[in-house]
């Protein structure tokens, strides 16, 4: 069989929701590497917090972070990094709006550096993950460079109004998507950039026909991404609007819905 791309969201998809990778699913993915395929993980995550499950698959592929807007390869330097920024003074506003728009905190991120608006101990915990440096106070007096991505944490009952505010006042320059668990907010990223956008670029240098691409995925942020492959797969605990645009729907996180679809697909006897 031709090599494939193999992309793996990571909360929700690869991940069970104790955080780790299965042993059937981690034997499938390492069954298809050892046969030539490639294993990429594509993830709103940063890549300080996805690093473990990177070296875990024993990956030498471009990774995808933030949704798209940072894409790396941690073993090959000369591989040209994408890292697109929101711009400044668009974060800056977003940040001045906090109490019009009823927003309880904003999270900055400029690759591993943290910006907190409120300190805030259970958001200090979820984003701490590989030691970033983090920054507590006003967004509009900390932050010195548009950030890799924002994020609005708001009671659900704001999230309507927030989405439709963002689109009036900034539509032109930035994309919104809503996370699901462990890290229920509203991520703010630069207009046109998508995890597809980081897929499409990694697979590019990898030389790998797009009618070979599998992806996997459960939330808003996988959208475009099971759209861009030619096999899109919705894990079963994903969102029903996933579910609709997805080619195939698996298992669910905790249940191998990775390891399943793929050892069936490729006809492994695991």
């Amino acid at each position: 069989m031709e090599k494939h791309l193999i992309c793996l969201d990571l909360d929700g998809t690869l991940l069970t929701d104790d955080k780790s990778i299965s042993p059937y699913t981690k034997e499938v993915l390492n069954t298809l590497k050892n046969k030539g395929h490639e294993l990429m993980i594509s993830t709103g995550r940063p890549y300080r917090a996805s690093e473990p499950y990177y070296t875990e698959l024993g990956m030498d592929t471009p990774i995808v972070n933030f949704n798209g807007a940072f894409v790396h390869h941690p073993h090959d330097f000369n591989f040209r990094t994408v890292h697109e920024e929101l711009d400044l003074e668009v974060a800056i506003e977003i940040a001045r709006r906090i109490p019009a728009l009823n927003i309880q905190n904003v999270i900055a991120e400029i690759k591993d550096t943290v910006y907190l608006h409120y300190h805030d101990e259970v958001l200090f915990d979820a984003f701490s993950m590989g030691e970033p440096v983090v920054k507590v106070g006003e967004l509009t007096q900390t932050m010195e460079e548009g950030p890799t991505t924002i994020l609005i944490q708001a009671e659900e009952k704001e999230i309507p109004a927030i989405r439709q505010e963002l689109d009036d006042l900034f539509a032109e320059a930035i994309e919104h998507r809503r996370w699901g668990a462990p890290y229920p907010v509203l991520e703010i990223i630069k207009k046109g950039i998508n995890k597809a956008v980081g897929v499409d670029y990694a697979r590019g240098y990898l030389g790998i026909d797009r009618r070979n691409t599998i992806a996997f995925g459960d939330e808003d942020n996988d959208t475009e991404m099971l759209q861009y492959v030619a096999h899109g797969v919705a894990m079963n605990n994903a969102i029903d609007d996933i579910k609709s645009v997805a080619d195939y729907v698996t298992d669910s996180n905790n249940d191998d819905g990775v390891g399943k679809f793929l050892a069936d697909y490729f006809s492994l006897k695991i």
